[in-house]
């Protein structure tokens, strides 16, 4: 690991310190790198436990239950969860209808007609199980598929054509979630019912719905849509009026009738072909009636003792929160100090390494291979950890992957559920954009998936998020396209400890990574970590992003270092539970308005 001071690389980005500035912030970097290097501390492997903190004292409390908490970023679609295990179901049938309930009350990213990643952890059987039910791009995609007639990548193609349309996995998802890990104390008509009388009678435009409407104009494209949530003057529906959905509530109550066959076969299927074909998209009924989802072992790291289990790939998010974490294990953070200039730069360096290693080697792993152990494993992350200075930042030129093989052995929504027993879930699905494609399938109600974005149209051509890819994740039939979400559980001695996960785009990935540093790192209670200022740096484009209420001093610093860094607006929704001392504490995002942690 370089310890020395390079400041003078960087004295250009810092012409504004005098000297003597320079020579402290030289020798507090310096310290510091000394600090990282002692093995004392720098690989202590001694364990920080996480502290449940509910005093007074701290500036966030969490919401404190103590037989079942549901954290979601729509509170009627929360409150439906809880009333779910209320009635004797497990935390499995509350996902289900809190999943179903937020295509309903949460239209621009809970979805029907999206897909998604589910963890599920089964307290009795200390099992642990990722349903993937990611979009599968249809049989009849090229790999040329979103290129023009130069080559070059079409971003029109991948984000506003019936070509975007992944095969929806949702309903497959929750389906297969509900039959093999419910309680079987409720029927699927049961769990779905509220969602279905949400959607018949109407929801009042409030909260996030209110002020996603307002800023989107991808439903005005398409007449399906706007009848549904615009004026006949093509204005949205305003706060306060009140948005019906009878064709979706149909569509439900079908689904809790038959189960998913009634999405992926007959009437509503040919409607979904229809309008994604009407779009310009190659989609097929044997293309939907062919859908699986699939169950998936999940990864596993450790972080200063406490076990971390996540999404694997076709989700990137659970191998590069390891990835991130492990590189992390081996810097003091807590001496560094929560926040500070150190903290953040070693984040923000071990970063670009984890979005390089996502840009080379992860994809479907149906279709190729992807040296997953490798990734996740220490030694890997202790070559990666060598890379990193604590007195310099490396420019986004100067980082490649390197190999792992020899070490083999923003539209998304969240929501955690944990009930009286410790079952747990930790569920992110998502449409992709705002809304998807903007698209509500004629005659079904339901809104569709723009999710096909998310493969590398061609090798170094970003996406939406700006995220690269290669040929690991290039557009092939009945792929299933990268993404960056990541639900997660965190357990010490074999007990649950937290449940996870959050929206972003490619920022989901170090949103759960800092949460999870802020609990066992700096004792954060579970709603302070929710609420503390994040960080974000995915490499290209070479920015350090940072949420205001990062200092101005702590800026400088960065900037002296050679980060470029970015303020920008609040991002992501995390919801999370942490579980300890026969305590369950909730943690709604209070970067959206109408979150909700609620138990009982």
């Amino acid at each position: 690991m370089e310890t020395k001071s390079s400041l003078k690389r960087t004295s250009g980005c810092a012409a504004w310190l005098s000297p003597g500035q320079r020579r402290f912030i030289a020798t507090t970097f310096a310290a510091l790198a000394l600090i990282a290097a002692s093995p004392t501390l720098a690989d202590s492997t001694s364990p920080a436990s996480t502290s449940p903190i509910v005093s007074q004292g701290a500036r966030f409390l969490p919401v404190l239950a103590e037989h079942g908490m549901v954290a979601a970023q729509e509170g009627k679609a929360a409150r439906i969860g809880v009333d779910i295990l209320r009635r004797g179901g497990n935390a499995v049938d509350a996902a289900v209808a809190v999943g179903f309930a937020l295509a309903v009350t949460l239209p621009r990213a809970g979805n029907l007609g999206g897909g998604g990643f589910m963890l599920v952890h089964l307290a009795e059987s200390k099992k642990d199980i990722a349903i993937d039910y990611r979009e599968a791009a249809p049989e009849a995609t090229t790999r040329d598929v979103f290129l023009d007639a130069t080559g070059a990548a079409s971003p029109t193609k991948s984000r506003d054509t019936g070509l975007a349309v992944g095969v929806p996995g949702t309903v497959a998802g929750l389906t297969l979630a509900f039959h093999r890990y419910g309680s079987g104390k409720l029927s699927l008509a049961d769990i779905v019912a509220p969602a279905v009388r949400l959607a018949r009678e109407g929801i009042v435009v409030e909260d996030d719905l209110a002020d996603s409407l307002q800023q989107t104009r991808r439903l005005a494209r398409w007449p399906s849509s706007a009848k549904i949530f615009l004026h006949p003057d093509g204005l949205p529906l305003r706060r306060g009026e009140t948005l019906a959905q009878p064709d979706l509530a149909n569509v439900i109550e079908a689904i809790g009738a038959d189960g998913e066959s009634a999405f992926y076969t007959g009437e509503v299927a040919a409607k979904i072909i229809a309008s994604v074909r009407a779009a310009g998209g190659r989609m097929t009924l044997d293309d939907l009636k062919s859908y699986r989802a699939i169950e998936r072992e999940p990864v596993r790291g450790l972080y200063r003792g406490h076990e971390i289990i996540s999404m694997p790939p076709p989700s990137s998010g659970g191998v590069h929160v390891i990835e991130l974490l492990n590189i992390l294990e081996g810097f003091p953070l807590a001496d560094f100090g929560e926040g500070s200039a150190a903290t953040i730069h070693v984040l923000a360096e071990a970063m670009k390494l984890a979005y390089a290693d996502r840009a080379k080697y992860l994809g479907d792993p149906d279709q190729i291979a992807i040296p997953v152990r490798g990734l996740i494993s220490k030694a890997y992350a202790a070559r990666l950890r060598a890379e990193i200075s604590l007195a310099r930042a490396r420019p986004e030129s100067e980082i490649t992957p390197l190999d792992p093989a020899p070490y083999e052995s923003d539209q998304t929504t969240h929501f955690s559920v944990v009930d009286a027993e410790g079952n747990a879930v930790a569920n992110t699905y998502t449409l992709n954009f705002s809304y998807g494609l903007g698209l509500v399938a004629e005659g079904a109600g339901v809104l569709l998936n723009n999710e096909l974005d998310d493969f590398a149209a061609k090798p170094g051509a970003p996406n939406a998020f700006g995220l690269l890819g290669g040929e690991a994740n290039a557009p092939a039939p009945r792929r299933r396209p990268l993404s960056s979400m990541a639900p997660t559980m965190l357990f010490r001695d074999g007990e649950l400890e937290l449940v996870t996960g959050s929206p972003g785009g490619s920022r989901i990935i170090t949103i759960v990574t800092e949460i999870i540093s802020d609990v066992v790192d700096f004792k954060m209670n579970i709603a302070e970590a929710t609420a503390a200022p994040r960080i974000h740096h995915q490499g290209v484009p070479d920015e350090l992003e940072v949420e205001r209420g990062v200092s101005i001093d702590t800026i400088r610093l960065l900037e002296a270092l050679g980060q470029n860094v970015a303020t920008r607006g609040a991002w992501g929704s995390a919801e999370s539970i942490l579980r300890a001392k026969g305590l369950l504490m909730g943690a709604a995002d209070p970067r959206q308005r109408g979150t909700l942690a609620v138990g009982y």
